[in-house]
């Protein structure tokens, strides 16, 4: 939102507001969003860390309501706003095709090893790796929101064999020919393990040491969900057994990825993403757009 800040302005003020961008690149720490948040009325929060202290603080202040932006809520303290009485809402519902496309690209980037090739023209060779078609393998979906859905819609149409990892997911409304399993019993046969999860208590480190002995050797990784989600030990250790084939990950325990990450030891058998997978122009407006107007809503604005 930041990027097309300019193109905001006028929407906002339609709606009876006026932004202000935050004088950041990526995050603001605590003690910046302490002096800051408390002198606006609203806040629409991207990936900072919105904490019990920052609300607090920004309640003690001017602040009157918040907005998430995006669907990712980790980083925010949902709990902490009902009980001072903040009104506040994520923007459910979007960036599912974006990051569905994102996920159907490393698959098929993985499965033909394109990565590999582009790197070894620019260096002068000409590798001709031989891939895999898509239309004899299997792949384990985990997490059927709003991405998952879009990502198993993708892959079908590939003809891949599609099995949905989500305890909360009724049977009944996936596709025709897409199965249910259970963690980790599903990863047993698979050739891709899509991961769109969001993270909780729950997802946090289900790619873990513990499931390595299950996987299908050779089996293929994709996450484009969050990075705490796969123990980022246990896909090291899974890529040097040659347990794991390769890997395409949108996100990471810790972003940017540290320079001494020893995932970087396996850059030709590694795509590397920059936590992007929503970032499209088309789905910054629509999701920039939706916030103002929950504000506006909330704000007491004209909608």
């Amino acid at each position: 939102m930041l990027g097309m800040l300019d193109e905001f302005h006028e929407p906002a003020e339609e709606l009876g507001l006026r932004l202000q961008a935050g004088a950041v690149t990526q995050t603001m720490s605590v003690p910046e969003l302490i002096d800051t948040v408390p002198n606006f009325d609203g806040w629409i929060i991207g990936d900072d860390p919105a904490t019990k202290e920052v609300f607090e603080a920004g309640h003690s202040g001017k602040l009157r309501a918040a907005v998430k932006w995006g669907v990712g809520v980790d980083n925010v303290d949902f709990a902490a706003c009902q009980r001072i009485g903040l009104p506040i809402t994520n923007t459910p519902g979007v960036f599912g095709r974006e990051v569905g496309d994102l996920a159907m690209h490393y698959v098929t980037a993985l499965a033909r090893e394109t990565f590999v090739i582009d790197r070894g023209v620019r260096d002068g060779g000409w590798p001709k790796p031989r891939g895999q078609s898509l239309w004899s393998r299997r792949a384990a979906v985990i997490g059927y929101g709003d991405i998952g859905k879009n990502a198993v819609r993708r892959l079908l149409a590939h003809d891949v064999t599609v099995t949905v990892v989500d305890p909360f997911c009724d049977p009944a409304i996936l596709p025709d020919g897409v199965h249910l399993a259970p963690w980790p019993e599903a990863v047993e046969e698979q050739d891709y393990l899509v991961f769109t999860a969001p993270l909780t208590s729950d997802t946090q480190h289900m790619f873990n040491m513990d499931i390595l002995d299950r996987l299908k050797p050779g089996v293929r990784v994709v996450n484009v969900g969050r990075g705490p989600v796969i123990a980022e030990a246990a896909l090291v250790t899974g890529l040097e057994r040659g347990l794991v084939h390769s890997a395409a990950l949108d996100v990471f325990e810790v972003e940017p990825l540290p320079m001494d990450a020893p995932l970087r030891a396996f850059q030709d058998r590694l795509i590397c993403g920059s936590h992007n997978g929503s970032n499209t122009e088309d789905a910054v407006r629509h999701v920039s757009l939706k916030a103002i107007e929950l504000m506006a809503g909330f704000l007491g604005q004209r909608t």
